[in-house]
Order: C-alpha cells, then structure tokens, then sequence
C-alpha cells in the first residue's frame, strides 16, 4: 500500500518506508508541512514501485518491516547506488545503530523522536548530498591512485573506474583531502562533517571509516590511506595535490 502526494514546483522528494500507518502519516504531514514532497510506502515491495516511478532525494527507513527487514534494503540499495538513508529504529543498542551504519546508512534516529530532531536529521543528510561549496569554482585532488572532484561530488581512480560513496562518506573523504597528514579527532570530523545534528559519544565517523577504507582498498590494496592514531583519531597519510 502506498499514500501518494502530488506536488508540482521543485522540492526534495522523501520516500518513507515505515509499516505503522500512524508514524508513517505523522513523519509525512511533518515533513510536508516543512515543503518535502512525501511518499510512504509500507512494506520492500511498495518501495521498489516507488523507486521505479521517481528517485527521490531521501529515503527515511524503518528498521522493522514485514517481509524484508530495514537492513536487508539498505544493504540492498548500497550494491550500486549512494541514494541517501536515514534510518529508523525502536532499538537504541548501540550494536544496531553499529550495524545500521555500517552497511551503508547515512544516519541513525531512535525511535521516539521529537519532530525538531527528525527535520534536523532530513536537512542534514539532505545537505550532505546536494550542497554545493561556494568558491572556488572548481577544486580537484589527486592522491595515491585517485582523482577527487569536489563541485563534481566524484572520486575516480587513475584508471577513470568511478568509485561509489555515499555523501557521508564522500564528506568524510574531502574532510580527510583537505586536511591531509594531521591527525584529526573524532570531534573535528564530526563538527566538519556535520556540524550540529553530531552527538557525544557519536560512533558514526568509526562506522564511515571503516566502509570508506574498504573502498578505497579496493582499489589500491597496500596503501594503508587511512590510520588509526590511538586515543586521538584519524590521520590521512596519502600525499595530497591540488589538479587546475
């Protein structure tokens, strides 16, 4: 079953999946009432029909679906396509939050949450994937085997093999680009990364390390891009040039 809202004008699309008719409607007329365009759909089956008809900008996934569960999806869509996912769960552990991420979730929200907490999440996610910088016109890095286009959002490597991230992970890569060969704390990630939706004690940057290191492994297997610097954070070890 889906409930469907026709709109006209440009405006974020959301695709929400969530099986409880009551937080779906509730997350829909918040959201659209803020000006997103809503679809929700109840089950994997009504998502793929909706996906097929119009990508949408977002996709707000519940955790727990009949059939198909939220993680199954996200791992699902991560085989070949960064559309971005915030997910939805009752379950606070952290070892499903750890999960959620892990496989390819741009976010993680527990279940209740207060309507400001979700719009801040949406348009955070959102910005990741969409905001464009503001100058200079055009910036480009070479490092190790690959080439990263920051206006373009694109990281290729040497071979011109484009190379799909997600917009968190892409962030967090042009975050480790720009500030290359210093150790960079958890803390500092996160506040570049993503500013005020960033909670203490955030596990997220562990998470996008680790799917961002097996990226870029695939590609270039012994160079170690990315090291742990114990009790301070990350450090980027690739030599950085700056491409005209």
């Amino acid at each position: 079953m889906i409930e469907k809202i026709r709109v006209s004008g440009p405006m974020h699309r959301i695709l929400v999946v969530e099986d409880d008719p009551d937080i779906g409607r509730l997350v829909a007329d918040l959201l659209r009432k803020e000006g997103f365009a809503v679809e929700v759909a109840q089950d994997a089956a009504a998502m793929d029909a909706a996906l097929a008809r119009v990508r949408p900008d977002l996709i707000i996934l519940d955790l727990m679906l009949p059939g198909e569960d939220g993680l199954s999806i996200c791992r699902r869509i991560r085989v070949n396509d960064v559309l971005p996912i915030l997910m939805l769960s009752a379950k606070s552990d952290e070892i499903d939050r750890v999960v959620g991420l892990e496989i390819g979730a741009d976010d993680y929200l527990v279940k209740p949450f207060g309507p400001r907490e979700l719009l801040a999440r949406v348009r955070a996610v959102l910005r990741r994937g969409t905001a464009q910088p503001s100058a200079p016109p055009a910036r480009r890095f070479a490092f190790d085997r690959f080439v990263m286009d920051i206006d373009a959002r694109q990281l290729a490597s040497d071979s011109g093999e484009a190379l799909l991230l997600t917009s968190a992970e892409f962030d967090l890569l042009a975050c480790f680009v720009r500030r290359p060969r210093r150790v960079l704390s958890r803390d500092q990630i996160l506040d570049w990364t993503r500013g005020r939706t960033a909670e203490p004690f955030d596990r997220t940057v562990d998470m996008l390390v680790s799917r961002l290191r097996k990226k870029l492994e695939a590609v270039s297997p012994d160079s170690n891009l990315i090291t742990t610097v114990r009790s301070s954070g990350y450090l980027f070890t690739a030599q950085v040039k700056a491409l005209p």
